[in-house]
């Protein structure tokens, strides 16, 4: 099967604004790697370079081991499944799935048995003689990700493959594809998705691009790692604030002092204390600074409300909103200048609009970023509160 890597790899039009820069990433055999990121900032352009549909501008793409930048989309071992399943209307899935192997002049009865078989690993034997337009949404995926398996290729390439399925055909196509990939564990898979769900569901590694001017400052890439990597310690606030929903809570302030435990942040307009397990060095007294903090890690706190200085790490709000979920609720609590504070409560919570409450900031559970918007290094990780 086939690893791909990418070396300074960088992609430019015709008025030569690079749109992918900078771009170092390896892909191992056997890997599911997601490329997740806002909308325009080239997750499906860098697919789509190592599909061999783009041209690479500037660096190196090899696959296997080979340099594949002049190498021809058919010669390079891959199979792609578009967005919008690019399946032949005049066609009957039998024939879709098996179109790509009579290209290739493979034997009728070899066609006939990696069909069949795809086909029941994909719950399609029933539709095989029908044509696109007698198939669902759901259906008609299937068909161009049964396409892709008869080819057998050494690297699979998802683009969006479900964001034209509601939400209960994604969630089950999500499952069928990550089914998929433990039975076809040989292959390497490349995904490009906006939903960070199938990012975290599906992903070994997750590769997330940044967007706009923060491509030109720091290059496509904003982070590498493993879903649970990428939740627990987030290098940038980018990070922080994309992955996870609700989102992390992003809370303006100054740091107070600095020794071997940490910081301690004051928040701006609360005067709130909140300390914070990070390295204390190159950080300074009153610099400006940022505490970030999940809303499922606040708690909720039996305190007295009506104190004129709450405790270290305990933050006093006014609810705004309750957001009934079944399971559990999200909270909305006023902050000041209009922006709102969530925390994650319990379903059957009794909290209501105007209620007064106190929350908890536990210390591991907490972030800290800098101007510049990177985080400062924990000297404990969030993972161990969770």
């Amino acid at each position: 099967m086939a690893s791909i890597s990418l070396r300074g790899v960088q992609k430019a039009y015709g008025d030569g604004a690079l749109v992918i820069r900078n771009v170092d990433l390896e892909i191992a055999e056997n890997e599911f790697c997601v490329f997740l990121g806002p909308s325009g900032c080239g997750k499906s352009t860098l697919l789509r370079m190592i599909a061999g549909l783009e041209d690479v501008t500037d660096g190196d793409l090899s696959i296997g081991g080979k340099l594949v930048n002049d190498v021809p989309a058919a010669q390079r071992g891959v199979a792609m499944v578009f967005q919008s399943y690019a399946l032949f209307p005049h066609m009957t899935v039998f024939e879709n799935m098996a179109f790509g192997l009579k290209l290739a002049k493979t034997p009728k009865d070899d066609i006939d048995r990696k069909v069949r078989e795809a086909a029941r690993i994909l719950q399609l034997e029933a539709l095989l003689d029908r044509k696109p337009k007698a198939l669902s949404g759901g259906q008609r995926q299937r068909v161009a990700i049964g396409r892709a398996i008869v080819r057998q290729p050494g690297v699979f390439l998802f683009d969006e493959p479900l964001s034209n399925l509601d939400a209960t055909l994604r969630g089950q196509t999500r499952v069928e594809i990550a089914r998929l990939h433990k039975q076809f564990s040989k292959a390497s898979v490349v995904y490009v998705t906006h939903d960070q769900i199938e990012a975290m569901t599906l992903a070994d590694k997750i590769v997330l691009l940044h967007a706009g001017k923060d491509t030109e400052r720091y290059g496509s890439i904003a982070q590498i790692g493993a879903p649970l990597e990428l939740y627990h310690r987030p290098k940038s606030r980018f990070v922080a604030g994309f992955i996870g929903s609700p989102r992390m809570n992003f809370l303006p302030g100054r740091i107070a002092s600095v020794d071997s435990q940490g910081v301690l942040v004051t928040l701006d307009d609360t005067h709130e204390n909140v300390r914070v397990p990070v390295r204390g060095e190159g950080l300074q007294t009153s610099q400006p600074v940022t505490l970030g903090v999940r809303p499922e890690h606040l708690e909720f706190a039996d305190t007295d409300t009506s104190a004129a200085a709450p405790a270290d790490g305990v933050l006093v709000r006014t609810v705004s909103l309750v957001e009934q979920l079944g399971e559990h609720s999200y909270v909305h609590l006023d902050q000041p200048g209009g922006a709102v504070l969530i925390a994650k409560a319990p379903g059957d919570t009794r909290l209501a609009p105007g209620d007064r409450a106190s929350l908890r900031v536990p210390r591991l559970a907490c972030h800290l970023f800098t101007e510049d918007g990177f985080a400062a290094a924990s000297l404990e990780s969030v993972e161990h509160y969770v």
